[in-house]
């Protein structure tokens, strides 16, 4: 009788199997590094953390696709890392930052923000994991990197020089419980893959493009503020058009 080989596990990984890993721990670090800035007072790079772990967390699912890496384990690492990156950190950098006078009642909110981040990631992981999901042009929710940006959105303007939100911690404790609503919403919210334009605006798409690129380079903060303005115009009319009754048809 001819004997058949069992298959064993390869006891090697290719190094570029475990890079999109590696950039989720980069970004996680990231985030936690965030905290310890802003216990330290340095808010400037607190939030430039917390920005660059919004970066990589684009970039290691488009590594994981283009390397054909990706993973039950990569995609739990990634959302454990948005948890602590998007909701724990932005959280506590503000509370460091304008919070801390209303002692127990700003704490609250901080909850309330981190608590949002995490239930909006764990129903994102239920229907990532659910048979046969229909691909959405839109996203159900604020995500967790957008919703740790308008977090921060109090900062930016601060460090801009627009206002002293610091000044105004129940304004600012309100509008981070308000952002982690938000995230647990079932809103419809926008979605890169849903935005098209048409041929003959493209020109005019990539002047815009260095308009905000120039003011990025000048000044940083306030484009990070007006990037937040523009999301939040795209979030009310997403609210009104929920809103809205549908105009009974004509028979």
């Amino acid at each position: 009788m001819r004997r058949t080989r069992r298959l064993r596990p390869r006891r090697t990984l290719s190094l570029l199997t475990l890079l999109p890993n590696l950039v989720t721990i980069l970004g996680l670090c990231a985030g936690l590094t965030s905290i310890r800035f802003a216990m330290l007072g340095q808010f400037e790079i607190a939030a430039g953390l917390i920005i660059f772990a919004a970066i990589i967390d684009g970039l290691d699912g488009l590594i994981a696709r283009r390397l054909n890496a990706a993973s039950p384990f990569g995609a739990e690492l990634d959302s454990l890392s948005d948890f602590v990156s998007f909701g724990v950190a932005p959280a506590v950098v503000i509370y460091t930052f304008a919070l801390q006078d209303l002692r127990g009642a700003g704490w609250v909110f901080v909850l309330v923000f981190a608590i949002g981040c995490c239930l909006r990631l764990a129903r994102f992981n239920v229907g990532r994991s659910a048979p046969d999901a229909p691909t959405r042009t839109h996203f159900t929710g604020v995500p967790a990197p957008a919703g740790a940006m308008l977090g921060l959105f109090p900062l930016f303007l601060s460090l801009d020089g627009l206002w002293a939100s610091e000044t105004w911690p129940l304004a600012v404790a309100v509008w981070l419980g308000l952002v982690g609503a938000l995230m647990v919403s079932r809103m419809a919210t926008l979605s890169p893959k849903a935005l098209r334009i048409r041929r003959e605006q493209a020109a005019w798409v990539l002047v815009g493009a260095a308009i905000l690129v120039g003011i990025a380079f000048t000044r940083f903060w306030l484009f990070m503020a007006l990037a937040c303005m523009a999301y939040g115009v795209t979030l009310a009319y997403a609210g009104l058009a929920r809103w809205r009754p549908s105009r009974p048809t004509q028979e």
